[in-house]
């Protein structure tokens, strides 16, 4: 039989260490929010795949669409010849823009080539070049993204130069001591000293900053953004690659606050865990690069456009919206019993949208992010069967992303071993 230890000595020997794993097992089969390694174990899953997983592993619409697609052809490039699965996805996906007016839809491959894309686009409609971004945010691992990304370790350090005419300001959080007047003062400061806004294309954030540490954009800064862009001309740029497709309860994170953003990142939860981006928009900024400035080879794949469809029927028909705000709930209530009792770790400012929850661990009797703790109380929870992720910029972040198709008998049971993990 194949064992974890013998495949981890395998991958150690043909795999580079950039590509970090979060855990030392290896996956057999997955069946919606469960996954059992080469071993037999079995794991609730609470990582989803880092957000990939909206609809479970597997879900039957969206196998049963990629297994007619794969019947019919799995790839012309669609530069080459087009095909209606792209066209139809892009449709339902203009119909639900979080913006007012006619939009359209171009779909890439991962979530970096839709950030890098969304930049193309936002410089080609405005012919500036500059792009502000936060603190703690992340937008993938390109050099492009990279510069974007408002964190050095581990995604910046050693790859020499970035593009430039990328620029951050602090993001408002409570746990980091930063509040929107301050996020705002310090873009008038960029604006007076490194870059005017009449050379600004884009304002890019996350509605609930990912890595960051699921950390949500106050209402009041994205108000603020969107009257900023509208007196400079700047397009606002929402990354939606980790907060889309129900997770917040919300097709899009944005929602939340009613502000209309001009650009949306799509990636994650799209296709169901088959590999498909995009950049939605309004139409009169899409159409701004010239012919064959965008695509890609691989973009809006068959198989993965089918897949989509299929989620998109799946996310209306089992009303996942109004499922996550019932699982984020439960770990809210949960997150809080755990908090009052004097056997478990520190929690701290729990918070999140729908079923996008974080909680810091903080060393006891402060609010000192305690990230010691953190890697132990996840591989705490890999002993006992739970898949749990970390994030944030001190590392002290857990964060959920548990299919918001688990029933509600293996939610019980992650949680259950969630508070075990936490375990003093």
């Amino acid at each position: 039989m194949t064992t974890n230890a013998a495949l981890l000595a395998r991958r150690l020997a043909a795999v580079p260490r950039g590509i970090a794993v979060a855990t030392p097992v290896f996956a057999d089969r997955a069946d919606n929010a469960e996954i059992w390694d080469v071993e037999g174990n079995r794991y609730v899953d609470f990582g989803g795949g880092i957000a990939v997983l909206n609809t479970g592993h597997r879900h039957p619409r969206v196998m049963a669409a990629v297994a007619a697609q794969s019947e019919r052809f799995t790839h012309t490039a669609f530069q080459v010849m087009a095909y209606e699965p792209y066209v139809e996805l892009a449709e339902k996906l203009n119909a639900r823009a979080p913006f007012s007016g006619p939009a359209k839809t171009a779909f890439f491959t991962t979530g970096a080539e839709a950030l890098e894309n969304a930049v193309k686009i936002a410089r080609a409609a405005t012919g500036r070049p500059g792009v502000v971004c936060f603190t703690g945010g992340f937008h993938g691992r390109t050099l492009m993204t990279m510069a974007m990304t408002g964190k050095v370790l581990p995604y910046k350090r050693h790859f020499g130069s970035l593009p430039g005419d990328v620029f951050h300001v602090p993001f408002p959080a409570p746990q980091n001591g930063v509040t929107v007047e301050e996020s705002l003062k310090a873009l008038r400061f960029l604006f007076a000293a490194d870059i005017g806004p009449d050379r600004i294309a884009a304002i890019v954030l996350e509605p609930v900053q990912g890595e960051g540490g699921f950390l949500i954009a106050p209402t009041e800064l994205l108000q603020a953004l969107r009257a900023l862009c509208d007196e400079h001309g700047i397009l606002l740029i929402s990354d939606e690659v980790q907060a889309g497709f129900a997770r917040t309860g919300k097709l899009f994170g944005i929602e939340h606050s009613g502000v209309e953003p001009d650009l949306v990142t799509m990636a994650k939860s799209l296709a169901g865990g088959f590999p498909l981006s995009g950049v939605l928009g309004r139409a009169k900024y899409m159409d701004a690069p010239e012919a064959g400035g965008l695509g890609g080879t691989y973009g809006g794949n068959p198989l993965a456009c089918a897949a989509a469809l299929a989620v998109l029927d799946v996310i209306d028909e089992e009303k996942l919206c109004d499922r996550a705000n019932v699982i984020g709930e439960r770990i809210l209530q949960r997150i809080a019993d755990i908090q009052r009792r004097n056997d478990r770790v520190p929690l701290a400012h729990a918070r999140g949208y729908g079923a996008m929850i974080g909680v810091d661990i903080v060393k006891a009797g402060t609010q000192e992010p305690d990230k010691e703790t953190t890697q132990k109380v996840v591989q705490r929870a890999l002993d006992l069967g739970l898949i749990l992720l970390s994030c944030g910029t001190h590392g002290n972040v857990l964060r959920i992303l548990v299919p918001l198709t688990v029933s509600d008998a293996v939610l019980a049971e992650g949680l259950d071993r969630f508070e075990a993990a936490l375990a003093a």
